[in-house]
């Protein structure tokens, strides 16, 4: 049933784990969402393109025509993402976490079964979709309901965990994997994690807003209940604009926004715009890491072994900017991680050695800590949390899209070209382009979009 504020209204929720944690629940809400955010590793490009040259070699299928599945699955995948953003927005994180992580888990073990190419395209849409996708945005929704004022620095502690435990992690224990137990194996094993840990965990420990029990952003009690959402279109339009905006408990002015509006906004396309820079050409990087570091002359360990600097340096820039973004505009951190990201590009082209691989591991990890702050961040602040799954879900649609994108090109190009240089230089023009827009962006306010 849809949660409206006309129901909601004045009720205040029990939950006996809430009541006998001694501290503020939003550190377990925190911990328990970033383990989530960690368990997205399988879905995500740094863990599959472990698994790119076993696709080609037991397939039979070239990398280009991977790469291809690999675009059209993510592309497929990131249309259902409005459906879930609304889907969050309207019921209760926990069931949405528990549908999603389980769905996740069998889409990792039918991966174990694909012998063709049309399978394999099918699992990509799954694992894209479930994965990168929907299990992210549960996550990082859930952690931005539960705080505010320190927003930036909570999803700066999640990011360091994800960074070390999810980059650093997994693409090693699946180089690791694959040899011990084979590649089809090692996907049921991932796939038995998500469904015998992540799924009851997420559903035991992920919570709605804390105005639902008495609580308020940050910890403390609430002066009064508020509504966890909104069903477009299913309340009256005085409840609605009564929560348009309104003043929290932390003296922090709130402004909440429709899909609708917050779509209108210029801050929020420039934002969406460098997300999907960013996400399209680090996944096309990533996607393509072996490959690259073998046209470098650097062997498959060199190319799952620089996962370790760009997981460290991800996590040192995503903790930094997360504190950072509290206290200064977001322009100034998307047009770093833009320019970064033009940086990568270009070094790409000559890793001449291990220390050169080093270096640009944390370049690429570097842009990938401010993407994730900004990511989570922004739109939360700039947009309010009545809506925010729904707007999430836009913005991922976008970003998902983009990063299908990203793997094509430069696959066509190291099949036709017998080299990337080419697309990675003319891809290289888009990041810093839009950096350059982004000096401009300033935070939207609603009487300036009334005018």
């Amino acid at each position: 049933m849809l949660h409206t504020a006309a129901s909601e209204a004045g009720t205040i929720r029990t939950s006996r784990i809430i009541e006998r944690v001694p501290f503020f629940y939003g550190w377990v809400v925190l911990a328990a969402c970033t383990f989530g955010q960690i368990m997205t590793s399988p879905g995500q490009t740094y863990a599959i393109s472990i698994f790119i040259e076993h696709f080609i070699a037991d397939l039979g299928i070239s990398r280009s025509v991977v790469s291809s599945f690999y675009a059209v699955g993510t592309l497929l995948g990131s249309f259902a993402l409005p459906f879930v953003g609304r889907q969050v927005d309207r019921r209760s994180p926990r069931l949405m976490v528990g549908i999603i992580a389980g769905l996740f888990g069998v889409a990792c073990i039918y991966m174990s079964f694909v012998q063709a190419g049309w399978m394999l395209l099918i699992g990509f849409v799954a694992v894209r979709m479930l994965g990168q996708g929907s299990l992210g945005l549960v996550s990082t929704y859930v952690i931005n309901q539960w705080w505010m004022r320190r927003r930036g620095m909570m999803n700066g502690i999640a990011g360091v965990a994800t960074a070390l435990l999810g980059v650093g992690m997994f693409p090693n224990l699946i180089n690791w994997l694959i040899p011990q137990v084979g590649w089809r194996m090692t996907y049921v094993i991932l796939g038995l994690a998500l469904l015998c840990v992540m799924t009851p965990l997420g559903m035991l420990l992920y919570r709605e807003r804390p105005e639902r029990y008495g609580l308020r952003p940050d910890g403390g009690r609430a002066a009064k209940p508020v509504a966890t959402a909104v069903a477009a279109g299913n309340a009256p339009a005085a409840a609605k604009d009564s929560q348009a905006s309104h003043v929290t408990d932390t003296d922090h002015k709130e402004e909440n926004w429709t899909p609708s509006e917050a779509v209108r906004t210029a801050a929020f396309w420039i934002i969406v715009l460098g997300m999907a820079s960013l996400s399209m050409l680090s996944t096309g990087l990533t996607f393509h890491m072996v490959g690259i570091f073998a046209d470098n002359a650097l062997s498959t360990d060199a190319a799952a072994a620089v996962f370790v600097p760009i997981a460290f340096t991800s996590a040192i820039f995503n903790l930094a900017s997360g504190i950072l973004i509290d206290r200064m505009p977001v322009r100034f951190l998307l047009a770093t991680a833009l320019l970064l990201q033009v940086l990568a590009l270009v070094m790409a082209q000559a890793l001449t050695g291990v220390a050169v691989a080093i270096l640009y591991g944390a370049v690429l990890g570097g842009l990938m800590g401010l993407q994730r702050t900004i990511n989570t961040v922004a739109l939360a602040t700039y947009f309010g949390r009545l809506h925010l799954g729904s707007i999430t879900g836009i913005s991922s649609t976008v970003m998902v899209a983009s990063s299908a994108l990203g793997p094509l090109p430069m696959g066509l190009a190291r099949d036709l070209l017998g080299e990337y240089n080419l697309a990675l230089n003319l891809l290289a023009l888009l990041p810093f382009a839009l950096a350059v827009v982004s000096f401009f962006m300033r935070r939207p306010t609603k009487q300036a979009a009334a005018a």
